[in-house]
């Protein structure tokens, strides 16, 4: 039974390798724009962390998930799917802010030495990630609604996972991100 789980995982993660252009979408590319987003968060944790800025920020949430929905009807996805994706990715990042949070404050000494500016050094570049991530979506979609979704998925997360060299928290928030992204029945 092991023998065959782990044929099935590997078979599964071949396919999930990143493939030529022209080649039938797989997971990589989504998956890694995912892993890019939830690193992302370290430089919002650095910018918000010691300000009055609090890591929920229903305003600029509201923003994002409100873009995602206006956006999604032209890709040829449901806004409701994209709105929910798009939530555990704001999820993932505050899972992320607050653990850098709990290791900041317990260990002063780790601290980032510099604040990035949210305005014009970090969102621009979460701005960009959430479009290839929409876009991703749309280019997926036939893949995620296919009962291979979960495992294939799961291949690629730990794929990107391993070739960005995440720690725990990070590994952990990039799981959370993409766990609505299959959409079979």
């Amino acid at each position: 039974m092991r023998l065959r789980v782990l044929c099935v995982l590997l078979v599964a993660g071949l396919l999930a390798v990143p493939a030529p252009a022209s080649a039938s979408p797989g997971f990589w590319k989504l998956t890694d724009l995912a892993a890019r987003r939830v690193q992302i968060a370290d430089k919002v944790a650095a910018a918000k962390f010691g300000t009055p800025s609090p890591i929920d920020d229903p305003v600029r949430e509201q923003q994002i998930l409100d873009s995602v929905a206006a956006k999604a009807p032209g890709l040829g996805l449901d806004p409701s799917m994209a709105v929910r994706f798009f939530r555990d990715q704001i999820e993932a990042n505050k899972v992320v802010q607050r653990g850098l949070y709990a290791k900041w404050t317990e260990h002063p000494g780790t601290r980032p030495p510099e604040r990035p500016d949210l305005g014009t050094e970090v969102r621009p570049v979460i701005d960009r990630l959430n479009t290839g991530l929409l876009t991703e979506l749309a280019v997926t979609r036939d893949a995620r609604e296919r009962r291979s979704c979960d495992v294939r998925l799961a291949v690629t997360v730990r794929l990107a996972d391993a070739r960005r060299g995440l720690d725990r928290l990070h590994s952990v928030a990039l799981g959370e991100s993409v766990r609505s992204a299959c959409t079979h029945p």
